[in-house]
């Protein structure tokens, strides 16, 4: 039974927000919201031409996207495909699952992002060589003293 304030995806309270280009998203940290512990979701709206992160790479964690509204582009290594509402693709741990989605149409997409929460956690940024290690899960707030070190070797 959750303890928090029992998150809706049709009425977010949205935590965050990111307009740096071609970074343009909201986000509902919905796991946080409700009350989880070791399990991550959030909700995703990507403004049109927006993109959520750069490609990247999660060494210890798993994640699960559910597109609900629009047609986001998902953009890996290999390539781009469309994905249409109800879509759901995993993007497992280590560089097979490496991953980036834009929105190139002309309406905002909605997407929950469903993620294990462990850590520690090392990113990789293949377009740019940009390591990232941390030893909090993602999607939580670094604690004073905690590690978060970004580097391109």
């Amino acid at each position: 039974m959750s303890t928090m304030t029992d998150p809706n995806i049709f009425s977010p309270i949205w935590d965050l927000e990111r307009d740096e280009p071609p970074f343009h998203w909201r986000r509902a940290y919905l796991g946080r919201q409700s009350g989880s512990d070791k399990l991550g979701a959030s909700l995703f709206e990507v403004e049109p031409g927006g993109e959520t992160f750069p490609i990247h790479i999660h060494h210890a964690n798993e994640e699960m996207m559910v597109v609900l509204v629009g047609t986001p582009t998902l953009v890996t290594p290999d390539g781009e495909r469309v994905l249409e509402a109800g879509a759901v693709v995993a993007c497992v741990a280590g560089r097979e699952g490496a991953h980036g989605l834009r929105n190139d149409t002309d309406q905002p997409v909605r997407l929950i992002v469903v993620s294990t929460m462990l850590a520690p956690e090392i990113n990789e940024f293949p377009e740019t060589g940009e390591i990232w290690v941390r030893d909090y899960a993602p999607g939580q707030d670094p604690a004073l003293g905690k590690l978060d070190v970004r580097f391109t070797p």
